[in-house]
């Protein structure tokens, strides 16, 4: 009960902001965000930290199919489903000191956005999946193209169409596996486990990549990443906020949940490949990203290089994937402060900030140190395991992945010295320090930035036997075939 309540509570919000133009939009979504934020927070109390899926959902849907409405959590999904109901009232939150037009439709699409990831992290059902997977893609589309800066036009086609054609991909794969199903052919996940394992080698190869392609896309991975820098540059700062914290993490999820256990020798074969491409994503976007004058830019290019890391490990692609979210949102939010009272993003404009708003400075410093993984933040936990994985797997991909670090520290600190330090010049001398409501939106970030980096046990508890039980099944199976 309390599951379907998480899935159709904003889809319902959504529709009835849709369909009726109200003036107060902004505070009923925020109040159906924190409801939403509510249900989270009742799973996570009844939740036990077992490899058991919890709060099931099966309702037959199109039975000759062999399609249900089928879903459940687990310490994988819920972890990302917690990522999305903290994240979306701040994300509202942040709308409160502007005014959008058609206020109404440009909430209940954030809304009906959240239903679909939640959807995406919780579906056990393949075509619920793709369902899910699709519909994600629509309301961003429309919050960018509508809300979006200039040329969001044909950007944002440029991102629908790159996204829309993995997807196909993903759903013949899918389409596939359902076929090799028994008699009584269903998309259920576990059925579709046990197809994808029983085709020989060649076979999970074709499908490695028809799936590994839909999820790299939306990652993305190295060199599928084209669509982001434009995408991130010119969309609304929600929008970007969206693709970035939230919705980027259903590539990294697809991988843990719909690639790695369905075609594992596949993942055995081509799997290094991916790693290196992710790797080569790594140096490329902390390369991009130094050079980069437009703050904005900049961000997404980290963004691409922290989540090349991300896509590389399992249990410490869970605790970066919220550290991710929540440092990614905070940054993007300080940019867009510092746009709107200078109404730039040139870092060669900038300067001086910390000297006229020094709480902005502090908080942007707290975010920049989570960024690089300085200890005792949430990032270090997260990279830390991540490249302990890689080296662990392969000493030199993990020495060359940990130039992440070194690379996001160079870009970072310049961004911090050119934006913040120095003397204040004709475009910041007039700037002000944080008020009440973007306090209210940074000041709990940078307590979760500073907590999960001083004590992640309780985070990592969640995921734990979830991703144990994945890696025995795959393991196991892999020592069969042997």
């Amino acid at each position: 009960m309390i599951l379907s309540f998480l899935l159709f509570w904003p889809l319902l919000t959504s529709v009835f902001l849709l369909l009726v133009k109200l003036k107060n939009a902004k505070e009923i979504a925020l109040f159906a965000s924190i409801v939403e934020l509510i249900a989270s927070i009742v799973i996570i109390s009844q939740f036990t930290k077992s490899a058991d899926v919890q709060f099931i959902i099966n309702i037959p849907w199109i039975r000759s199919l062999g399609i249900n409405f089928s879903a459940g959590i687990d310490g994988i999904s819920l972890l990302l489903v917690l990522l999305t109901t903290v994240l979306v009232p701040f994300i509202i939150l942040s709308t409160f000191g502007s005014s959008e037009k058609r206020s109404s439709s440009f909430y209940g699409l954030i809304l009906m956005m959240q239903m679909a990831l939640i959807g995406v992290f919780t579906a056990r059902d393949g075509f619920l999946f793709y369902i899910f997977w699709e519909m994600a893609l629509i309301p961003i589309y429309f919050i960018c193209l509508i809300w979006g800066g200039e040329g969001s036009g044909k950007i944002t086609l440029k991102f629908f169409i790159y996204t829309l054609a993995g997807s196909l991909f993903m759903l013949v794969a899918l389409v596939y596996l359902y076929l090799q199903t028994p008699d009584a052919h269903s998309f259920d996940i576990d059925a579709l486990y046990s197809a994808g394992r029983s085709l020989p080698l060649q076979e999970q190869s074709i499908l490695f990549w028809a799936i590994f392609l839909a999820f790299a896309i939306k990652m993305p991975v190295f060199p599928f990443h084209t669509w982001q820098p434009d995408t991130y540059t010119v969309s609304p700062v929600q929008g970007t906020m969206l693709l970035s914290a939230i919705m980027l993490k259903m590539g990294i999820y697809g991988v843990i949940r719909w690639l790695i256990p369905v075609v594992p020798m596949g993942v055995q074969q081509w799997g290094n490949v991916a790693i290196i491409l992710s790797v080569i994503g790594i140096i490329y976007a902390s390369c991009i990203a130094i050079i980069q004058k437009d703050f904005k830019r900049l961000i997404a290019y980290s963004s691409i290089a922290h989540v090349g890391l991300i896509s590389a490990g399992m249990q410490g692609a869970m605790i970066q994937m919220l550290s991710h979210g929540i440092v990614v949102f905070a940054s993007f939010y300080i940019i867009e402060i510092i746009f709107e009272r200078t109404k730039t993003r040139d870092l060669s404009e900038l300067g001086g900030i910390r000297n006229v708003a020094p709480k902005l400075a502090s908080v942007f410093l707290v975010v920049m140190m989570g960024s690089v993984a300085l200890p005792l933040t949430s990032g270090f936990v997260g990279e830390f395991l991540l490249i302990n994985s890689l080296v662990q797997y392969q000493m030199i991909i993990g020495a060359i992945a940990g130039l992440t670090i070194i690379l996001g520290a160079v870009y970072m600190l310049r961004t911090f010295q050119k934006a913040m330090s120095g003397e204040t010049n004709k475009t910041t001398v007039g700037f002000f320090d944080l008020t009440s409501q973007e306090k209210i939106v940074l000041y709990p970030i940078v307590i979760l930035i500073v907590a999960i980096g001083v004590y992640p046990t309780p985070l990592l508890e969640i995921s734990e036997a979830a991703v144990n039980n994945l890696l025995v099944i795959v393991s196991d199976f892999s020592a069969s075939v042997k």
